[in-house]
């Protein structure tokens, strides 16, 4: 069997739960061939492995969102009143009021000519539309342009070749829901998606915190994104979640109960328990770990202030921060700032490190995110017999104060 994981922002290039996940599950997987369809931002941000690839992982493509499509000429696109109603209610309609078989075939015919589409009287037309009834105080040409690149992001994956499989994998909507959705209509092969975050509320977090998207475009960018995830919840014939809550949420979003399948992360035990000391770490310290990626969404700024309030009662700690920084060197940069401007003492970023020779050392671990899912952090922390304290996030109370129905406590 050959399966296609379809991945963004995640594996290779970049470590974390998702991507530490598909290691898992090629590593184990040994009688299945992967390939990897990895969607990423830029050609300079994202050019190295993070991982050694098992030898079942046959090829790895990659679709980058920056590459520009634009041109200085177009070719004419001529739509019929049939599909000039289903690229209407795309762009305009709440979700409930598309169809999304019609709207996969459509983006199916015009894939060769998306950028033409995009520039074309047409669409246009259905912007100028949406902007006049918006009542908004915008100039229409930002307002256009903001649905130009809404849209091209959305259907620039959708260009290439399609790679051969027998079962198409997304890793979470967005993107890569939508090219999963677009493989598996065209070449007629189920598609099976698995959320381990809800990628629509992680991107609605983020739009409202952004500062380049303003006023009614941040309301239009969430929209679209609910739009983006319903077409891979209804192309999906299994979608599978970590917990009940986010069931709950895919459900609310527009996923079909009955396709829904709790499948809850897991770790080892065994790898865990009983490491050796390392001695990575300063003797005489009482030691808080966290493993997490340096990215605002794990809100490392909150964690570096409240270690500063515990340094004022316990000197003797110190604070290891270990995972990679190079994802968002700004914001690395600024948690450096913060440590400095505050004279926050005992603080070391480790960067990318094999957390089983760190994890011995540590008197407690801690995890300050913003947003998760069910993270592993957690779990090779307990594995490892540490106490732990999180945000209440995602499954994290879950997993340190346990649930109905645990076979574990």
């Amino acid at each position: 069997m050959k399966v296609c994981l379809i991945c963004e922002g995640s594996y290779p290039y970049v470590p974390g739960g998702v991507s530490g996940w598909v290691q898992m599950l090629c590593s184990n997987l040994k009688d299945v061939e992967f390939m990897i369809w990895s969607i990423a931002t830029t050609r300079e941000e994202m050019k190295e492995y993070k991982y050694q690839l098992p030898e079942n992982i046959k090829a790895v493509e990659t679709i980058y969102l920056g590459d520009t499509l634009f041109k200085t000429k177009y070719k004419k696109v001529k739509l019929s009143s049939e599909e000039k109603e289903i690229l209407r209610r795309l762009i305009r309609s709440n979700t409930e009021m598309i169809e999304w078989e019609a709207t996969l075939e459509f983006l199916k015919k015009y894939k060769i000519q998306l950028v033409d589409l995009l520039m074309s009287e047409q669409f246009y037309d259905i912007c100028l539309e949406e902007y006049l009834e918006s009542g908004s105080v915008e100039p229409f040409k930002k307002y256009l342009w903001n649905f130009r690149g809404m849209y091209f992001s959305f259907m620039n994956p959708l260009t290439g070749e399609i790679p051969k499989a027998d079962v198409y994998h997304s890793l979470s909507t967005g993107y890569a829901g939508i090219l999963g959705s677009s493989a598996s209509y065209i070449e007629g092969k189920p598609l099976i998606l698995s959320e381990h975050g809800i990628y629509t509320r992680e991107r609605e977090e983020d739009i409202i915190r952004s500062e380049w998207i303003q006023g009614r475009f941040k309301e239009i960018w969430i929209d679209f994104f609910k739009k983006i995830s319903l077409i891979a919840y209804q192309q999906s014939e299994i979608v599978t979640s970590l917990f009940e809550a986010n069931r709950s949420l895919q459900v609310e979003l527009g996923c079909p109960l009955d396709k829904i399948q709790i499948i809850p992360n897991g770790v080892s035990i065994e790898e865990y328990s009983n490491l050796p000391s390392m001695n990575k770490l300063k003797k005489g310290y009482f030691h808080i770990g966290t493993i997490l990626r340096v990215v605002p969404i794990k809100d490392v700024k909150t964690m570096l202030l409240a270690f500063d309030m515990v340094q004022e009662k316990m000197p003797e700690s110190f604070l290891s921060i270990m995972g990679g920084y190079e994802e968002n060197p700004e914001y690395y940069e600024e948690c450096l700032s913060l440590v400095e401007a505050l004279n926050i003492k005992n603080v070391q970023f480790f960067g990318r490190v094999n957390i089983k020779e760190y994890l011995p050392e540590i008197d407690l671990m801690l995890l300050s995110s913003i947003s998760e899912g069910q993270p592993l952090a957690i779990l090779e922390g307990l594995a490892a017999g540490k106490p732990f304290v999180s945000t209440n996030v995602g499954d994290c109370r879950s997993l340190l104060e346990g649930n109905e129905g645990d076979s574990i406590g």
